[in-house]
Order: C-alpha cells, then structure tokens, then sequence
C-alpha cells in the first residue's frame, strides 16, 4: 500500500483506474474502539450526522497521466476519524471537483449548510465516492461529479460542455481530482438556478452558491486546496 503523488502540484490525468476492494479497510479495522468514541462525540455536537457509507484510499499512484488505486467502504464514522488523523500511513481520501465555469467566464463555487461537517465552508459542488459511483468496480469520476452537483444545487452537468480531461492536486487535506464543466449561462443564471433549488429543498446541503471572478475575488471561508484550482484556472483560462 503506497501513496506516490507529488504534493501541492496540479497534474493532467488522461485515465483513471481507482477501484474499489470490498474488503474491511486496515484503518477502520485497527481503530474499531477509537472510531466509535469519536463518533459519540461528534454526533453529540451534531445530531444531524448519518452515518452512511464512503470510500478511503489505500493506494494511489500516478504514472504517466494515469492514476491507479485502491479504495475500501467505510463508514461515515471511520472518515469522520480519519479526518483528525490524517497523518496515518496506508489512508488517504478523495473526492472529485466539477469546476463550473459559467460563460461569462466566472467560476459557481457553493457554501455548505449550517447542519453539515464542513459549515460555511466554500468549494465547487462535491461529495466523497460512494460505492454506487464504481462501475465494474472502477470509479466513475464524472458519474460522481454529476450525481453531487445535481443533488447539491439541481444542475445539471448534462448541458454543460465538459473539459477534455481531468487534473488532480494532492494536498495534505486530501486528493482532489477536478475537472471543468462549463455552462452557456451567465454567472447570475446560474445563481438563480442554484438558490431556486435550495429555496425548495426541505433540509439543503448547501446555504447557497458563490461566484468568483478573479484569483484576487476570493470569499470568506474558502477551502485551502480551493486556492490552487482557483489560481489555475484564471491563469490558464481556455486549457482543456
């Protein structure tokens, strides 16, 4: 089991074979009894948690704008854990970014719900792989991509043009794997549509969306591996 990235670098990926192995990941395996006590506590602060079923990494590499891996199902509750040991050799998590462009050449991020793990926070529409985001037990990057920006702000990813390839950055926080939908509409359509959605949701994941126009218009709350992706892409605005 190894991780062979280089960090903190944004890298082209023309195919992906991450799969998934059904077996008990060794993380949620060795850390049973502490996994359950933070799960106590964090349900404690927030009620509202499920806790449903994700995937961590055991493996990944990359080769020649190839990534290659190995995920297992765990619980939200070992993710969860995880989250506050990261540094734990053998586990890492990935999740995938539909960038959304819109045509006057803005970027359409979100900011998460109140009742969520990530409250206030700022990024593009995203989830963790799920087990129904693997087909023939190879991850569907853009399957997850769709599934997360149609359930968080009603979009769908369908109508936009999608870019020729994915990229990947591999932080400390985490492996995002991105890649840019761009829609025909004007940033302010694209808010309207966004927050008519959350308007008639009962519980939305989201509070609403937020529009960036320049690597120097960044919001309150942004994610640090946002950052990044954002200075990428207004420097290299009409790459793939």
């Amino acid at each position: 089991m190894n991780f062979d990235l280089p960090p903190d670098v944004i890298l082209p990926v023309d195919r992906i074979d991450v799969r998934l192995d059904t077996g008990v990941h060794p993380f949620e395996r060795d850390h049973a009894q502490a996994i359950e006590e933070n799960w106590q506590r964090e349900t404690a602060r927030n009620p509202a948690l499920f806790n449903g079923t994700v995937v961590l990494l055991s493996s990944l590499a990359y080769r020649g704008g190839k990534l290659s891996g190995t995920c297992h199902p765990v619980r939200f509750a070992t993710f969860m854990h995880w989250r506050n040991n990261r540094e734990t050799p053998g586990t890492a998590h990935a999740f995938a970014h539909a960038m959304l462009v819109s045509g006057d050449g803005a970027l359409v991020a979100i900011r998460m719900g109140s009742h969520t793990v990530s409250a206030g926070r700022v990024y593009f529409a995203a989830g963790s792989f799920e087990p129904s985001d693997f087909f023939d037990g190879i991850v569907d990057i853009d399957y997850n991509m769709i599934r997360e920006v149609r359930e968080e702000t009603g979009l769908d990813l369908g109508r936009a043009a999608r870019g020729q390839r994915c990229h990947v950055l591999a932080t400390q926080g985490g492996i995002v794997i991105f890649r840019r939908y761009r829609m025909a509409e004007p940033a302010e359509t694209i808010v309207a549509l966004i927050e008519e959605h959350v308007s008639k949701e009962t519980e939305p994941e989201i509070s609403g969306p937020v529009v960036i126009r320049s690597a120097d218009d960044l919001p309150d709350g942004l994610m640090p591996h946002m950052l990044p992706l954002v200075q990428w892409h207004f420097a290299n605005p009409d790459s793939g």
